[in-house]
């Protein structure tokens, strides 16, 4: 009895211990299975390689070529005010925009008959106030006599009065302060100056640009009455960077196209602000010019030739990347070097800092990162 109890247990026994070695030799295999799996996938992956074409370096002395634009405008331009008050009567050619004056010629004729006939009434008192004056001078200041005579009789009311005759001395003088000589004699000049104003000759040969009345036209004291202007000599205001402040000289030859460029002009630089635009930190430029085709307002852009820059290497603005590095190709991979940009044209920029020889993206790569595996497959 003992005997087969014993003979069981040692059954069982033997038959857990086979069970846990086939569980523990199924979970090797299965382990092992997937390990092999795992690796046959690792190893069947293929790594990528980007293809990507590259400029070689090579740097070289290149001159910068500063480009700014402006708006052209008149050396000679006036703004026309009316000082006095009256009607628009007439002018020497049609007051119209575009139209031509001389010289000297008028632009504006005021109704001034008013002004004048107070004038005349002004004179003709000063001239009562001058006989009845002269008695008295004969008796008490004899040696002035012959020229105030002459004086009153070369005296004309239509004519501007001339200047009154300067006393021999001091109680001459006194005589003639009280009887008010003096006084009326600049209250005629005075009136004589605004009469002058009824009538706004051309201050030189040009062209009005804008007219803002028309004859028979009521006008105010302070009236804005149209715009004169030379059309023959101009000037643009270009603005340029503070670094390149250093060759900008008085007397600098500029050359200026139109917009289009089609057409080309060559200014020159004729003064320079000292005052830098905070914002944009940028120094304005007057730059002189004339020639045909020129006109009031035309835009221009000046192209000003600045210094040679030594060492540089010129590359597009889209390899930038950030405001400082590059990507270059070392053997088969990106690596990222920083350079120094020295100057921006519209497409470029001219950069500092990268060794002869060196090969440069040529164009920008999308998921380009440093350590990127690449293959040159042109220049």
């Amino acid at each position: 009895m003992n005997k087969d109890r014993q003979t069981s247990e040692t059954i069982r026994k033997t038959i857990i211990a086979l069970l846990s070695i086939g569980i523990i030799a199924g979970a090797y295999m299965v382990y092992k299975n997937v390990s092999q799996k795992n690796s046959r996938t690792r190893k069947a992956k293929p790594q990528k390689v980007t293809q990507v074409y590259t400029n070689t370096v090579e740097n070289a002395s290149i001159p910068i070529n500063i480009k700014a634009s402006g708006t052209l405008s008149s050396k000679k331009r006036i703004e026309l005010y009316a000082e006095v008050a009256g009607i628009f009567q007439e002018s020497a050619h049609p007051f119209k925009s575009g139209t031509y004056f001389a010289k000297d010629e008028t632009l504006i004729k005021i109704e001034s008959i008013q002004q004048q006939l107070n004038l005349k009434s002004q004179r003709s008192s000063f001239y009562n106030q001058l006989v009845q004056m002269l008695p008295d001078l004969k008796f008490d200041y004899p040696q002035s006599v012959n020229q105030w005579e002459d004086y009153i009789n070369k005296y004309e009311i239509d004519r501007p009065i001339k200047p009154i005759p300067t006393p021999i001395d001091t109680r001459e003088k006194l005589f003639i302060a009280n009887q008010n000589i003096s006084t009326t004699y600049y209250n005629i000049k005075n009136l004589e100056e605004q009469l002058k104003k009824f009538i706004i000759r051309a201050p030189f040969n040009g062209m009005l640009i804008e007219s803002m009345i028309e004859p028979g036209t009521a006008v105010r004291v302070g009236q804005q009455l149209g715009t004169f202007i030379s059309p023959y000599t101009y000037e643009v205001e270009v603005s340029v960077n503070t670094s390149y402040d250093d060759f900008l000289k008085i007397g600098k030859r500029v050359k200026l196209y139109n917009k289009d460029r089609s057409k080309s002009w060559t200014g020159k630089v004729s003064r320079i602000n000292s005052t830098v635009d905070p914002g944009s930190q940028t120094i304005p430029v007057y730059v002189d010019v004339k020639g045909e085709g020129l006109r009031e307002g035309m835009y221009l852009e000046a192209d000003l030739t600045g210094r040679n820059e030594q060492n540089v290497y010129e590359i597009d603005r889209k390899l930038l990347v950030g405001d400082n590095e590059i990507f270059i190709v070392r053997d088969t991979l990106l690596d990222l070097v920083q350079i120094e940009p020295i100057y921006y044209k519209d497409e470029t920029v001219l950069v500092k800092g990268l060794d002869d020889g060196v090969k440069i993206l040529a164009n920008s790569t999308p998921g380009a990162h440093k350590g990127m595996i690449v293959k040159n497959i042109s220049e």
